[in-house]
């Protein structure tokens, strides 16, 4: 299953997406489903979608107007690893080497494969081995926030 949420400026985005992966028979959990487009802020987005994500132990996809105002808010929620994509590459590594769970995209940008980056985002697995060392030094850095305590960058 994949989470994915917007806000108001990314509703056509989000529909768009939505309706390529129920193509895929790719079960989707929109977590913003809005029927206008007033009475959201990219920030309760992202953490809306972060939860359910952790919830769901699985990926998502957070859209607001640009993708990176969603993309910052996103990495603040412990346990995410968002990242906004503009091109199969981008996606592709963000999965294979960061293990990243959440695509971030901007609506406002006049991207032409958007449905590519999406599938290439949900298709690449993580590589783990040496990125597993620097996902982990991540996590750490977020328990040493939560805790109060100094990062130590040994493991």
């Amino acid at each position: 299953m994949i989470v994915i949420g917007s806000d108001h400026t990314g509703i056509e985005l989000k529909r768009k997406v939505i309706s390529h992966l129920n193509s895929k028979e790719i079960i989707v959990k929109d977590v913003t489903d809005f029927k206008d487009q007033t009475g959201d802020d990219y920030p309760d987005i992202a953490y809306i979608v972060c939860k359910n994500v952790l919830k769901e132990k699985d990926i998502g996809i957070a859209i607001c107007g640009t993708g990176i105002g969603i993309s910052i808010a996103c990495n603040k929620v412990n346990g995410i690893r968002a990242a906004v994509c503009t091109d199969k590459y981008m996606a592709q590594m963000t999965r294979k080497d960061n293990d990243a769970n959440v695509l971030c995209l901007g609506a406002r940008l006049k991207i032409e494969n958007v449905l590519s980056i999406v599938d290439e985002f949900i298709n690449t697995e993580f590589a783990g081995e040496r990125h597993q060392r620097r996902v982990d030094k991540i996590a750490k850095i977020e328990k040493s926030q939560k805790d109060g305590v100094e990062y130590d960058n040994s493991l």
